[in-house]
């Protein structure tokens, strides 16, 4: 079973620039889709954005234009570059994989599907 080890979550401000790495141990991003969610106190899991195996990025609406997703196959790891930050980003970030595809909308974050990062938090204050 593949491990995904995020990190580079934590504190910032408003308008600041957080990236946020997931490692995944073995072949875990071979041949797969790849994503990050997002779940906050109250809130279902949300896709934040994924990438396809044929390398066609996906965004949620709220972060199109602030956020970017990029893999770096030679280091096994998956990045969420975000910019310009506002409140509405707190939450708790996950990755995951799927060689079958990723769910838009698990309901709950981690989801029961392929493999998944342990989340890390991502506080946005103003």
């Amino acid at each position: 079973e593949a491990q995904l080890v995020e990190s580079g979550g934590g504190p910032v401000e408003v308008g600041g620039s957080l990236r946020l790495s997931c490692t995944a141990s073995g072949s875990a991003f071979d041949d797969s889709d790849v994503g990050w969610y997002r779940q906050a106190p109250g809130n279902e899991c949300e896709q934040v954005s994924s990438l396809n195996k044929h390398g066609r990025a996906s965004y949620v609406d709220s972060v199109k234009g602030r956020f970017t997703i990029s893999l770096d196959n030679a280091k096994n790891t998956l990045y969420l570059q975000m910019n310009n930050v506002k409140p509405e980003d707190t939450a708790v970030y996950y990755c995951a994989s799927d060689w079958t595809g990723l769910v838009l909308s698990p309901g709950s974050c981690p989801g029961g599907f392929g493999d998944w990062g342990q989340g890390t938090q991502v506080t946005v204050s103003s």
